[in-house]
């Protein structure tokens, strides 16, 4: 597979990239690592994401690339789509990218459907971008520092500083190998850990406030309302890594953040719409439950979306807890 998308890349013209909304550090490191790559072959390419960037990703290289407009005037002959486990994971514009002739599709979620024309999908790797260091490898392109950087990034960041479950002998062994090329890790551990807004800890003091536990311990749950983040004036790309102040508490299997994005309709006062994240220790399978309700992931990191009533859906992840 990976020679037949290297062959089509090559006889490629217009490119349509694109990654998850809400993007992390591996989305936003995939998609301009694959840019920066295929700007060596001269193919003319377009960065699509839905959200805003995080402002601790706004250091990457050619990260003002990235667009949260489609060009529809422009005729693409392919789709690249990144670290997405299904692609309604890129939002709006899943639809576009139905719509462009070939599809590819790289990712690392086990729970990835498979979607696309071309499929470069392996759950084993660390991160997407470890997909993306194997096939810049078979393209026999050079690894430039900027590039190191993204793939240092990605790593760097889905392994959680190299402490989720997800951390292989690979993770270390490329991030040693971008170091060589002239990766700098205290230049990057300083904006992604060291870049947080005024508003950012005001939204984590409120977090933190909001933390539940179930009754067996065994699960944490966060809480985050529009309010609060019209309290703290944080952004919501701000929200990605909250998750794991409830990840760290002592004895928790599972960690839950529960972010609601739409305020209640006049029509129906019961219902809002949540996202809701899951993190767990690597002995619960976050993903079958997250896949239960069309949402998916890894083992031990997972999300879906539901339209529900807060004490509804507090009541099912509390009574899923009890079965752990």
């Amino acid at each position: 597979m990976i020679n037949q998308i290297i062959k089509h890349l090559k006889n490629s013209n217009n490119i349509f990239l694109c990654s998850h909304i809400n993007p992390d550090g591996d989305a936003i490191a995939s998609l301009l690592a694959m840019e920066l790559a295929l700007a060596l072959w001269q193919k003319k390419t377009a960065l699509y994401n839905e959200s805003p960037i995080s402002a601790v990703y706004r250091f990457l290289p050619s990260v003002k690339r990235i667009v949260r407009h489609i060009d529809r005037q422009t005729i693409y002959d392919t789709a690249i789509v990144l670290d997405c486990g299904d692609l309604d994971r890129v939002g709006n514009a899943a639809s576009f990218v139905s719509c462009i002739p070939v599809v590819i599709n790289i990712d690392h979620h086990v729970s990835n459907t498979g979607f696309g024309d071309f499929q470069l999908i392996d759950s084993s790797a660390c991160a997407s971008v470890e997909i993306i260091y194997r096939l810049l490898k078979q393209m026999k392109l050079p690894i430039s520092k900027d590039v190191a950087t993204l793939i240092y990034t990605g790593i760097l960041t889905d392994t959680g500083s190299f402490r989720f479950s997800n951390t292989n002998k690979s993770a270390f062994a490329i991030c040693s190998e971008m170091i060589d090329i002239g990766v700098d890790p205290y230049y990057v551990a300083r904006n992604i850990y060291e870049t947080l807004s005024p508003g950012y800890m005001k939204l984590l003091h409120k977090a933190l406030g909001s933390i539940e536990i179930s009754k067996n311990g065994k699960l944490s749950m966060i809480t985050l309302t529009q309010d609060m983040l019209n309290e703290t004036g944080a952004r919501p790309e701000e929200i990605n890594g909250l998750i794991n102040y409830a990840k760290a508490i002592n004895n928790i299997k599972i960690a839950v953040l529960i972010h609601v994005i739409s305020d209640m309709t006049e029509e129906s006062k019961k219902q809002d719409r949540f996202n809701v994240s899951l993190r767990s220790d690597g002995t619960v399978d976050v993903a079958a439950f997250a896949s239960s309700f069309g949402g998916g992931g890894h083992y031990s990191a997972a999300g879906f979306a539901i339209e529900s009533s807060v004490i509804d859906l507090k009541n099912l992840i509390f009574n899923f807890a009890e079965t752990i």
